[in-house]
């Protein structure tokens, strides 16, 4: 870290002033280099006057590190943590050498604690040891602030991390113990906030196959939405809202939560969500209606084929290979479905479950084509893949396609 004369010089040349500018009349041009090399301590008199001429507090020269400084810090890592996912590249690790010089002087502030939190996610994003302590320190500056948003941000955190290895009741454990103690506490208003609980209480229901409750979560969210104009989350609900509905085979609710996420992607300028529409579209065609010639026009007509969004980029791929396969165009179907790969960032078991149809298709091609052996033996992946997820058109299809292929 700085000492006080290093800080001084600092702030000196960030603001282009000369030794003899800072000076001014109360400090002689030696006195000063002196004191910027750490050969003199100043006075208390002195160091105000330092401050007074650099326009800062006192405090900020004391502090080993100064509020500019941390803001500073601060500015550029939240310019790093709020790359989109499919822009990154290695903003997690850049976030982590930004932070970590000043990680064990954090203690209080703000700053301190949003660097913090900020700093122990990337740490476990990149799969390093010793972030739990931290996050836990900045959860408890933030309450000791009575930012009570901002601890509750690092609660959906916290829940979602046994998410990531598959143990969805878990993290729905630690989400509902977590809003629990939120909504205890009565400073505990901001509707954003219980927007974000209610999205990833509704995903982690249908998660471990509550489908019943997540509904009702869902649409007590999306009711709370329109009535308060508060559009957090909403384009998500919506699209859980169109796959729900889509699961259950109810065509005029999916019409409409897809219309609604057209107006929400127009009105908010949100590429995502035109991009998932359409998605979406092609992919009830191929999975739900079984009308590839529809799905493949529908393909054609959008322009989506090198255009679409980097995270979306296998979900097309999946659907195409789909179409192919309804089109009777096996051989093609096949190099197009071994062309996709599930994204890291997906570990919900509804969108799991679709990308392992994949190998269900790959199947059918090949009994098809008549090579049995290689029809089986994709068959059994689908199975495999499929039999600790819950209960859903895409586990049914598996299952029949299995069958089909075992017995046939």
């Amino acid at each position: 870290m700085a000492t006080l004369g290093e800080r001084i010089r600092k702030l000196r040349k960030q603001q282009k002033m000369t030794l003899e500018a800072l000076a001014g009349s109360e400090l002689t041009k030696g006195m000063l280099s002196l004191i910027e090399n750490n050969k003199a301590n100043p006075s208390i008199e002195s160091l105000s006057y330092i401050a007074e001429r650099l326009n800062i507090d006192v405090a900020d020269l004391l502090e080993e590190i100064s509020g500019h400084e941390l803001r500073a810090v601060l500015e550029k890592a939240e310019i790093l943590l709020n790359t989109r996912y499919d822009e990154l590249t290695n903003e997690h690790q850049q976030l982590i050498e930004l932070v970590e010089p000043y990680a064990s002087k954090l203690t209080q502030g703000y700053e301190s604690a949003r660097l913090l939190e900020m700093y122990s996610k990337c740490l476990f994003h990149e799969k390093k040891d010793d972030w739990e302590p931290l996050i836990n320190r900045a959860a408890t500056m933030y309450e000791q602030m009575n930012l009570t948003t901002k601890r509750g941000d690092i609660g959906l955190f916290l829940a979602a991390i046994p998410f990531y290895s598959r143990d969805y009741q878990k993290s729905l454990d630690i989400l509902h113990i977590e809003r629990a103690e939120l909504e205890a506490n009565p400073l505990w208003i901001d509707p954003l906030s219980r927007l974000d609980y209610d999205y990833l209480e509704t995903a982690l229901l249908f998660a471990v196959g509550n489908s019943e409750e997540a509904i009702q979560v869902m649409d007590k969210a999306i009711e709370f939405s329109n009535k308060n104009k508060i559009f957090n989350q909403v384009d998500n609900l919506y699209r859980l809202a169109a796959f729900q509905a889509m699961m259950s085979e109810d065509e005029e609710k999916k019409n409409y939560y897809l219309q609604k996420l057209i107006s929400y992607g127009e009105f908010a300028d949100d590429e995502d969500s035109k991009v998932f529409t359409q998605y979406a579209e092609i992919h009830y065609l191929n999975s739900y209606k079984k009308m590839y010639e529809e799905a493949d026009h529908l393909y054609n007509s959008f322009s989506i084929r090198g255009t679409e969004k980097k995270l979306y980029t296998p979900f097309f791929l999946l659907e195409r290979g789909k179409t192919l396969y309804g089109l009777q165009k096996f051989e093609d179907a096949i190099v197009k479905l071994k062309e996709v790969h599930i994204p890291d960032i997906l570990q919900h078991p509804i969108d799991l479950s679709i990308f392992y149809e994949k190998d269900a298709y790959i199947a059918l091609c090949y009994m098809e084509l008549n090579e049995k052996e290689k029809a089986l033996e994709f068959a059994n992946i689908a199975l495999d893949n499929i039999n600790e997820m819950p209960d859903t058109p895409y586990k049914a299809f598996i299952k029949v396609t299995y069958e089909k292929v075992k017995r046939d």
